[in-house]
Protein backbone atom coordinates (compact mmCIF):
# COMPACT_ATOMS: atom_id res chain seq x y z
CA UNK A 1 0.00 0.00 0.00
CA UNK A 2 1.49 3.36 -1.04
CA UNK A 3 -1.35 5.60 -0.26
CA UNK A 4 -2.81 5.95 3.12
CA UNK A 5 -6.52 7.50 3.45
CA UNK A 6 -9.48 9.39 4.37
CA UNK A 7 -12.74 9.60 3.38
CA UNK A 8 -14.98 12.89 3.80
CA UNK A 9 -17.51 12.18 1.89
CA UNK A 10 -17.32 11.84 -1.80
CA UNK A 11 -13.69 13.60 -0.63
CA UNK A 12 -10.62 11.00 -0.47
CA UNK A 13 -7.82 12.34 1.39
CA UNK A 14 -4.94 10.40 0.19
CA UNK A 15 -1.30 10.22 1.62
CA UNK A 16 1.31 8.75 0.04
CA UNK A 17 3.32 6.98 2.56
CA UNK A 18 6.89 6.37 1.02
CA UNK A 19 9.87 9.24 1.00
CA UNK A 20 11.28 8.40 -2.45
CA UNK A 21 8.12 8.49 -5.23
CA UNK A 22 9.44 6.25 -7.91
CA UNK A 23 9.58 3.52 -10.33
CA UNK A 24 9.39 0.76 -7.49
CA UNK A 25 6.00 2.88 -6.33
CA UNK A 26 4.99 3.99 -9.49
CA UNK A 27 2.63 1.21 -10.38
CA UNK A 28 0.75 0.96 -7.18
CA UNK A 29 0.46 4.78 -6.80
CA UNK A 30 -1.59 4.20 -10.11
CA UNK A 31 -3.74 1.20 -8.66
CA UNK A 32 -4.40 2.53 -6.02
CA UNK A 33 -5.91 5.93 -7.83
CA UNK A 34 -7.43 4.08 -10.01
CA UNK A 35 -9.43 2.26 -7.80
CA UNK A 36 -10.60 5.22 -5.48
CA UNK A 37 -11.68 6.96 -8.08
CA UNK A 38 -13.41 4.26 -9.46
CA UNK A 39 -15.32 3.58 -5.96
CA UNK A 40 -16.81 6.73 -6.46
CA UNK A 41 -14.43 9.84 -5.06
CA UNK A 42 -15.15 13.11 -6.55
CA UNK A 43 -12.15 14.96 -5.03
CA UNK A 44 -8.79 13.33 -4.01
CA UNK A 45 -6.53 15.17 -2.60
CA UNK A 46 -3.16 13.91 -2.51
CA UNK A 47 -0.57 14.49 -0.09
CA UNK A 48 3.46 14.68 -0.57
CA UNK A 49 3.99 15.43 2.70
CA UNK A 50 6.56 12.70 3.40
CA UNK A 51 7.84 12.98 -0.31
CA UNK A 52 11.28 13.94 -0.71
CA UNK A 53 12.13 12.98 -4.21
CA UNK A 54 9.73 12.03 -7.10
CA UNK A 55 10.85 10.84 -10.68
CA UNK A 56 9.55 10.94 -13.58
CA UNK A 57 7.77 7.20 -13.34
CA UNK A 58 5.92 8.52 -10.78
CA UNK A 59 5.17 11.71 -12.56
CA UNK A 60 3.28 9.59 -15.35
CA UNK A 61 1.71 7.55 -13.06
CA UNK A 62 0.40 10.45 -11.30
CA UNK A 63 -0.72 11.48 -14.91
CA UNK A 64 -2.34 8.53 -16.27
CA UNK A 65 -4.34 8.91 -12.97
CA UNK A 66 -5.43 12.33 -13.83
CA UNK A 67 -6.45 11.39 -17.35
CA UNK A 68 -8.93 8.12 -15.46
CA UNK A 69 -10.54 10.56 -13.60
CA UNK A 70 -10.72 13.68 -15.78
CA UNK A 71 -13.92 12.11 -17.47
CA UNK A 72 -15.49 10.92 -14.39
CA UNK A 73 -15.69 14.76 -13.27
CA UNK A 74 -13.16 13.84 -10.20
CA UNK A 75 -10.66 16.45 -9.47
CA UNK A 76 -7.13 15.69 -8.35
CA UNK A 77 -5.73 18.22 -5.57
CA UNK A 78 -1.53 18.31 -4.93
CA UNK A 79 -0.94 19.74 -0.74
CA UNK A 80 1.68 19.70 1.05
CA UNK A 81 4.49 19.39 -1.39
CA UNK A 82 8.13 20.07 -0.13
CA UNK A 83 10.29 22.91 -2.02
CA UNK A 84 12.49 20.76 -4.41
CA UNK A 85 9.25 18.47 -5.89
CA UNK A 86 7.32 21.90 -5.97
CA UNK A 87 9.86 23.62 -8.00
CA UNK A 88 9.83 20.46 -10.20
CA UNK A 89 6.24 20.08 -10.72
CA UNK A 90 6.76 23.98 -11.70
CA UNK A 91 9.35 23.75 -13.69
CA UNK A 92 7.69 20.88 -16.19
CA UNK A 93 4.43 22.48 -16.08
CA UNK A 94 2.20 20.32 -13.80
CA UNK A 95 1.12 23.09 -11.65
CA UNK A 96 -0.85 24.40 -14.48
CA UNK A 97 -2.34 21.08 -14.83
CA UNK A 98 -3.05 19.92 -11.07
CA UNK A 99 -4.41 22.35 -8.02
CA UNK A 100 -1.54 22.62 -5.78
CA UNK A 101 -2.15 23.50 -2.33
CA UNK A 102 -0.27 24.24 1.13
CA UNK A 103 -2.33 21.41 2.83
CA UNK A 104 -5.42 19.69 3.41
CA UNK A 105 -6.65 22.67 5.30
CA UNK A 106 -6.09 25.22 2.37
CA UNK A 107 -7.64 22.75 -0.27
CA UNK A 108 -10.88 21.73 1.68
CA UNK A 109 -11.50 25.38 2.19
CA UNK A 110 -11.46 25.97 -1.64
CA UNK A 111 -13.87 23.43 -2.15
CA UNK A 112 -16.44 24.36 0.64
CA UNK A 113 -16.22 28.33 -0.47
Amino acid sequence: MILQTTEIGSTIQATILPQEANLQHAEMFKEEMITIIANGAKLVIVSFENVTYIDSSFLGSLVVALKYAMPRNVDIYLVSLKPDVKNLLTLIRMDKVFKIFKDYKQAMETINS
